[in-house]
């Protein structure tokens, strides 16, 4: 294992923390957590509580059903749901753990509660350019997830005998999810490698693949349908699509937290298609997601006109332009665009 930003420092000195001073410990995924932010922070939670320590689970909001089902039984709290005694939980802290994000912001509502935390902060992360706003920084960004990143992390600090069957469940499925079920970010050998390692807990695969992909509502699946049918606009001519959901279409279909989680994939289905976007009209904002193959830069795309950031080839950002304006925006953009879209390379 390889970790080229992340001198040995930072592990010895985690590691005598946890040996010594730290007890009770709070894990922070992002908002809207996905499959990698749960999956790390299940995983990272089990093995810290193998060793002793006293953990808890403090999501920003709440997170999908599909991702519900983990043989784990770390106590996860919803902040917005919850806040007095997540409050309480922070404030017996020792140590927070930010997870899968690399700016303070990137946990909305909870923000200010991790940017107020007077004990130790620690981030581990695998996105680009993360933010100063803890302690100490296990950022790698070349990891295919923040999963993948943790199994290498807990080695280093010598913790690797507190795996177990829930720690390798849960980081495996960060690692599916963030890959999407190993169809990107899989050129590196060491994942392949942790994938391996992890099997070995006994873990059922198949069960995860199936929990993570085929455990939708028939909603989700009437949403999708009419995204892909009516929401969708195929741009030959720059090698691009767009899907734009508004509010009131997420209501007609019972939307839930994560019923949206991969649609902005579907568009690079398409032949010759290497620049995908999707559009979510919220409250007082429009979300926005974008998917690229090959070298189109998406993280720069998003960074320069839509106030975010990630990985080259997936990334996400927000406008605060009204709906109808941001899709245009986006539209108008592609024309800019034209020449490094024609020139990727899948």
């Amino acid at each position: 294992m390889v970790l080229e930003n992340t001198g040995n420092e930072i592990f010895n000195f985690v590691s005598e923390f946890l040996a010594g001073n730290a007890k009770n410990i709070v894990i922070v995924p992002h908002e809207n957590p996905d499959g990698d932010a749960v999956g790390s922070s299940i995983g990272l939670a089990e093995i810290l509580k193998n060793s002793g320590q006293n953990v808890c689970i403090i999501s920003p909001n709440d997170y999908p059903d599909f991702l519900k089902w983990f043989s784990s039984e770390i106590e996860i709290l919803v902040f917005e749901r919850e806040k007095k005694r997540a409050k309480e939980y922070l404030e017996k802290a020792d140590l927070l753990i930010c997870v899968d994000f690399n700016d303070a912001k990137r946990a909305a509502k909870m923000e200010k509660e991790i940017l107020g935390f007077s004990n130790l902060k620690l981030l581990i992360d695998h996105h680009p350019y993360p933010v100063n706003f803890c302690d100490y920084t296990v950022s790698e960004p070349k990891y295919s997830s923040t999963a993948e990143l943790i199994f290498d992390f807990v080695g280093k600090i010598g913790f690797e005998k507190y795996l177990n069957h829930n720690s390798a469940e849960a980081l495996y499925t960060g690692i599916l999810t963030d890959t999407g079920s190993f169809s990107h970010n899989t050129a590196r050998p060491n994942m392949f490698r942790v994938v391996s390692e992890l099997m070995k807990f006994g873990i059922n695969t198949d069960k995860i693949q199936s929990n993570i992909y085929h455990n939708f509502s028939s909603d989700r699946m009437k949403l999708l349908g009419y995204c892909l049918n009516e929401k969708m606009e195929v741009f030959p001519e720059f090698r691009s699509a767009v899907i734009s959901i508004t509010k009131a279409e997420l209501e007609e279909f019972n939307f839930k937290p994560g019923d949206t989680e991969g649609f902005v994939n579907y568009p690079l289905s398409i032949n010759n298609v290497v620049f995908s976007a999707l559009f979510i009209e919220k409250e007082g904002f429009v979300k926005a997601s974008f998917r690229s193959k090959g070298s189109f830069p998406a993280n720069e795309f998003s960074g320069s006109h839509f106030n975010g950031g990630g990985h080259l080839n997936a990334a996400g950002g927000e406008s605060k332009e009204d709906f109808d304006k941001t899709i245009e925006l986006f539209k108008q953009l592609l024309s800019k665009y034209k020449h490094q879209l024609l020139e990727t390379k899948i």
